[in-house]
């Protein structure tokens, strides 16, 4: 999701009182948003009540959003505290399903290739639902939403070294538990 001018200029007039604008950022971000949910939770249902929630928060609290801020960061600050509160509300359930995620389509119509994929596929999600939420977090927000680190550390209020430490980490802590899932060791 790449950051425009555009969207800090619709999110000033917004904070400003123009609340129609809400809408053309909405266009503009929320499958992004759902797709984070969703990565970090595995629940369709709840990371659409997410995607809601973090637009009524948006525009309940327009008053935060200060010009210097790149929208998709605080946009994602938002978010952060949205999916926090709301699993926070669910403790007790399942923090997350491997509920089918949208598989890239394969060029390939060898299926004992299609099966491998789907398989490593499958291995990759239950490694990243092993993780702990704040290492599925930066993946999710560094690979999945194409972040840049920057923008992380200004969505975590850290420093970007902070940042890439614990991406490595998290990328490390992932590889172990999906090369354990699939019987290998790690190297």
């Amino acid at each position: 999701m790449p950051e425009t001018r555009a969207d800090n200029v619709l999110m000033q007039k917004v904070r400003d009182g123009d609340l129609a604008k809400m809408a053309v950022l909405f266009e503009r971000h929320h499958r992004a948003l759902f797709r984070y949910f969703l990565r970090l939770t595995g629940q369709r249902e709840f990371s659409e009540d997410l995607v809601q929630d973090v637009y009524f928060r948006m525009l309940k609290y327009r008053h935060t959003y200060r010009d210097g801020n790149p929208f998709t960061s605080w946009m994602y600050q938002v978010a952060r505290n949205a999916h926090l509160d709301g699993a926070r509300k669910r403790k007790g359930e399942s923090p997350f399903l491997e509920e089918q995620m949208q598989e890239p389509v394969s060029a390939e119509p060898d299926p004992s290739e299609i099966l491998r994929r789907r398989q490593d596929l499958g291995l990759l999600r239950r490694a990243l639902a092993a993780l702990p939420v704040e290492k599925r977090e930066l993946l999710v927000l560094s690979r999945f939403q194409n972040l840049k680190y920057d923008q992380i550390a200004d969505i975590l209020a850290c420093d970007v070294g902070t940042v890439k430490v614990r991406v490595y980490r998290a990328i490390k802590a992932l590889s172990q538990i999906f090369f354990e899932l699939a019987g290998d060791k790690a190297s």
